[in-house]
């Protein structure tokens, strides 16, 4: 599978799997594509991940916040849901945030260990986060530290 991070823009109003993808690449190289196209993984209908993240102004040390990221069950594991995560790394950086947070359930191990990857760390546990009563894990990333592989 040759999958190519690109920004997807919805074609009709039809699932995400009706979704198409455009022709610019959302790579690290283009950090300033907007963030109101989120990346996505395009390994053929459907789509294979997506990635939702925003920018907060802060008082001079804006944060990034990953709200949503998946990757469907059928591509896990080929490294889709990594990609994601720095394509959306560098878009948060170049739109100034200096810190990124997102929240984890924390019982998603596999999700842990690659935002753990990436430099995340454990900031504090938010009871009953998830509407099925699952605690969830903030984790936090300073961008000054990450460097982009």
């Amino acid at each position: 599978m040759n999958a190519e991070a690109t920004p997807t823009a919805e074609r009709g109003s039809g699932s995400g799997s009706e979704r198409g993808s455009t022709s610019r690449p959302a790579t690290d190289a283009e950090p300033d594509a907007p963030l109101d196209e989120p990346p996505s993984i395009d390994a053929g209908p459907p789509i294979a991940g997506y990635v939702v993240a925003d920018v907060t102004p802060n008082f001079g040390r804006d944060i990034g916040h990953i709200k949503d990221i998946a990757v469907h069950p059928d591509v896990q594991g080929r490294g889709i849901g990594r990609q994601l995560l720095r394509a959306a790394l560098a878009r948060l950086r170049f739109r100034g945030a200096s810190v990124v947070k997102l929240e984890v359930r924390e019982g998603n191990d596999r999700a842990r260990s690659l935002y753990g990857d990436q430099g995340f760390a454990p900031l504090r546990r938010v009871s009953r986060y998830y509407a099925d009563g699952e605690d969830a894990i903030v984790m936090v990333l300073d961008l000054e530290d990450w460097t982009p592989p």
